[in-house]
């Protein structure tokens, strides 16, 4: 055992990114732009972490102005009235495969909170950095279903599919900056 050891987001290498089925024909990618996290560790394996994100919703970017205006607005997000998404882990379990884990936490999205599980890769640390930093990296992925957060806005095309999917692919790939 060590110290408690405080990581905080990278900014500048960590993108909290999502796709959504289109028409059901293509997928439509989006991350957002602004958000903070911290991560406590006592293990150097990372395999006791805790993990708290805020992000705020307005930083939402799907490289389309109107669409991004849209998400914000209440059929979606309404960042006006919940302007963060919030996710604090509750536990971390691991696999048969040691730098492979499933992150359990609280997901909050307008204000409903559902446990998800996500899947988890320890990439590595870098005790030194370039510039005297440690760094540790991680790859983050998984599903949410859109409508257990009241995302539940669609319309149905005359095809038959949805304009946009219920799942939501989670693909976050993270670098932390050791602060403690």
């Amino acid at each position: 055992m060590q110290e408690t050891a405080k990581w905080v987001l990278d900014p500048s290498h960590t993108k909290v990114g999502f796709s959504v089925r289109h028409f059901g024909i293509s997928e439509t990618d989006g991350f957002f732009r602004n958000y903070t996290g911290t991560v406590t560790t006592e293990k150097n394996d990372f395999s006791d972490l805790k993990v708290s994100v805020v992000v705020q919703i307005d930083s939402i970017d799907t490289n389309d102005a109107q669409r991004d205006a849209h998400l914000k607005a209440d059929d979606f997000f309404n960042a006006e009235k919940f302007p963060e998404m919030k996710f604090e882990s509750t536990k971390l379990e691991t696999t048969a495969t040691g730098n492979e884990y499933k992150l359990h936490g609280n997901l909050t999205i307008r204000d409903v909170t559902k446990p998800v599980i996500f899947d988890l890769e320890y990439a590595g640390t870098v005790p030194q950095d370039p510039f005297g930093n440690t760094k540790a990296g991680f790859f983050i992925s998984g599903s949410i279903n859109r409508q257990d957060f009241g995302l539940s806005f669609n319309v149905l095309l005359g095809t038959g599919n949805l304009a946009v999917s219920d799942k939501v692919k989670i693909n976050i790939p993270v670098q932390l900056l050791k602060v403690a």
